[in-house]
């Protein structure tokens, strides 16, 4: 095929994947807002990075922190200092994250995915950048871990350039300087992406003998790294790697779900386990070796970035199943069991898409559901901050407060039976703060009920303009009423003493968001040697200075 045909025969793709990219891009503005309808603490979270990058000037890993990478953050940090609210700033930052990705996705399509395979690729990697939702079968609305949905479409990208020959003739300088990029953008969006990848990424090009790509993806990536290096400083990779190596010792969030055994072989779980290895024997029966291997090393890559991300969803399973059926032999090939090969590798990819197909369609249709959210009945998450109303969630999810009480307290019905009821992830020894035992309570839905209340107490005391670390999960009270945000705090807590010391004030909560993050945080602050002097009390929290040790 001439370079002329090929790029016509390209050019119905370019158009059709533009025309999909573009409606999913769009429809979720006809909404007038962004609804939420799940995760509201995520939103918080994410409110809390990007408008302190935003509004205040700070830089994650510096100011603040966080094991999230920078790229994940600044484009919406980007559109909120252009003039946008906080909701129509993540539509806007997702719709430049899909056009940045665009051509990559392009570029792996057409030269890797033969026919339909091709837009299903394509379509699918922009769904997942576009996504208003994290995977799973609810449909809802969320933007809680959109950064792994920007990150599983960086790796397809990368994944598919690496492993899969090209259908026409080889460009190692393009495709390698895609792959580096690529991996590059997923150091700076979450790092466990490359951790799991590069290993497999490099076994693949080594194993097709395509060293040049290999080289220019290693020095386009070096590139990068330089570039944002001289933009942001050495000390950026210092804190970035301090705030990993805090989170993957935390003992509450070193993993959200599932043990990796679990996600290998646990019974939601293992079906997927299975395809992907029948697949990579099915591939190395059929002669391709280099890829079966490729592949072989992705399994427990794909298998340990699924167990870092809430939910545990195997989003890489499109990704197999495209792999499978693009690497179907020509003409038969059976194996030693008389198998023909080519009917293997279709039945394994079309498993592999069918055990996909409800998170998959949960994903790309989401944008389009998007569309019809009926968000004029729908209440702002930051109350305080009309410039933001377009960031809008249910009002029962956020003002009907509900709280978890345990039974098995002192002086309660149930205190004999609280040894009994101690296990290794809730050891039962509630934090003590200056000899009083906190309850042991928990507030699981009304957040904005309960920091518009704080936030009101706190002004009536007289303590606007005040620096408070809340010693919870989130430490969001600047964004609801007139409060500056402590610099060097966690927007989520992952453990030690993140803040304390440009904290003018410590609230503790009497019934938090996350009870034992409360109890691990005030813990900490006694080790490290902290007192804490009360100075004011409601039935909600306790308020407390914080005297250096």
């Amino acid at each position: 095929m001439t370079g002329r045909s090929s790029a016509a025969a390209g050019l119905p793709l370019a158009v059709g994947l533009a025309l999909w990219g573009g409606l999913l891009a769009a429809a979720p503005f006809l909404a007038g807002a962004l609804a939420v309808t799940q995760h509201e603490g995520d939103a918080l979270h994410l409110a809390d990075l990007v408008l302190r990058m935003a509004e205040k000037g700070q830089m994650p890993h510096r100011d603040f922190m966080t094991p999230l990478g920078i790229a994940g953050l600044w484009p919406i940090a980007a559109f909120v200092q252009a003039g946008l609210g906080l909701g129509h700033a993540f539509l806007a930052a997702q719709a430049a994250v899909a056009a940045v990705l665009f051509l990559p996705i392009l570029r792996a399509a057409q030269s890797r995915l033969p026919g339909g395979l091709a837009w299903i690729f394509g379509a699918y990697v922009l769904g997942m950048v576009l996504a208003l939702i994290h995977g799973e079968t609810q449909p809802l609305f969320s933007v809680s871990m959109h950064y792994n949905r920007w990150a599983w479409a960086m790796a397809y990208v990368a994944v598919v350039l690496a492993v899969l020959e090209p259908l026409g003739p080889r460009r190692p300088r393009l495709d390698g300087a895609l792959i580096g990029v690529l991996m590059a953008g997923l150091g700076l969006v979450k790092v466990t992406y490359v951790v799991a990848l590069a290993p497999a990424l490099v076994v693949a090009l080594l194993a097709r003998r395509d060293l040049r790509t290999l080289g220019v993806a290693v020095l386009s990536g070096l590139l990068v790294l330089a570039a944002v290096t001289a933009l942001l400083g050495p000390g950026f990779w210092g804190g970035y790697l301090r705030d990993l190596l805090t989170v993957a010792g935390s003992t509450t969030r070193a993993a959200p779900g599932d043990s990796l055994a679990a996600v290998l072989a646990a019974p939601k779980h293992v079906a997927a386990t299975l395809v992907a290895l029948m697949t990579v024997i099915f591939l190395r029966q059929s002669g391709r070796g280099a890829e079966g291997l490729a592949l072989l090393w992705l399994v427990p890559a794909f298998a340990y970035v699924t167990y870092q991300n809430f939910g545990n969803d195997p989003q890489w399973l499109v990704l197999v199943g495209l792999i499978a059926l693009a690497l179907r032999p020509e003409r038969r090939v059976d194996n030693g069991l008389g198998w023909p090969l080519r009917e293997a590798l279709l039945a394994t990819g079309v498993a592999a898409l069918a055990l996909a197909t409800g998170p998959m369609v949960n994903l790309v249709t989401s944008p389009l559901r998007h569309a019809f959210a009926e968000t004029e009945a729908m209440v702002p998450l930051l109350s305080a901050r009309p410039q933001d109303a377009d960031l809008r969630v249910l009002a029962p999810r956020v003002y009907r407060a509900q709280q978890r009480l345990a039974a098995d307290g002192p002086g309660q019905p149930f205190a004999a039976y609280a040894t009994r009821g101690e296990s290794a992830a809730t050891p039962g020894r509630p934090a003590v703060l200056n000899g009083e035992t906190l309850p042991a309570c928990e507030l699981l839905k009304g957040y904005d009920a309960w920091f518009e209340t704080v936030a009101a107490d706190l002004l009536r005391a007289g303590h606007a303009r005040s620096r408070v670390l809340v010693a919870d999960l989130f430490s969001s009270l600047w964004l609801f009423g007139p409060f500056e945000p402590v610099r060097g705090a966690a927007p989520w807590y992952y453990g030690g003493t993140p803040g304390i010391e440009a904290a003018d004030h410590v609230l503790v909560p009497l019934c938090p968001t996350g009870e034992t993050r409360r109890d691990e945080i005030v813990k900490a602050i006694a080790e490290a040697g902290w007192r804490l002097i009360e100075e004011h009390r409601t039935a909600t929290y306790i308020l407390l200075r914080p005297e250096r040790p």
